[in-house]
């Protein structure tokens, strides 16, 4: 190969490249179709998208319009770390509530929609539930309260 075309072949591979991770990770629209589990906090129940891989938990409830009342996004972590949060792309008021391996909600967090504030974990948690704005005030749950449900019936 000439010297020339090793050069173009070598800036479309360095194109690619750059290019490549934004177009991946771009999302016309909200994800609609995670696998979904059923939660508790008390005798009020969620349904829960479940975001587990990487690509699913950085879109998360992006370009979501509205979500109804019961329904909520479950982020699952491999492990447990500081786990922060924010709303770009995101036009929903939501809540988060960071969530240790027992069910146990460490804190929660008010989030403004597309802003790129961040809201942290308290402390490590593994999961983070996302519910409309009010949801977990206006049913008195608070930091301390435990979730039931799939993720949290047995030991990790």
């Amino acid at each position: 190969m000439t010297h020339s075309l090793v050069s173009r072949i070598a800036r479309r591979a360095a194109l690619i490249v750059f290019v490549l991770p934004f177009y991946a990770s771009a999302q016309e629209g909200p994800q609609l179709n995670l696998q979904r589990v059923q939660l508790s906090a008390g005798m009020h129940l969620i349904d829960a998208q479940v975001a587990l891989t990487p690509e699913q938990r950085q879109i998360g409830l992006m370009f979501r319009k509205d979500m109804p009342q019961q329904e909520g996004m479950l982020f699952v972590f491999e492990q447990a770390a500081k786990q922060c949060f924010w709303m770009k792309n995101t036009p929903l008021s939501l809540t988060a509530a960071f969530v240790a391996d027992d069910g146990t909600i460490v804190n929660l967090a008010d989030m403004k929609p597309l802003t790129t504030d961040a809201h942290c974990s308290a402390r490590p948690v593994r999961y983070v539930l996302e519910m409309n704005q009010g949801w977990f005030a206006k049913r008195g749950i608070k930091a301390g309260v435990k979730l039931g449900g799939p993720p949290f019936d047995g030991k990790r």
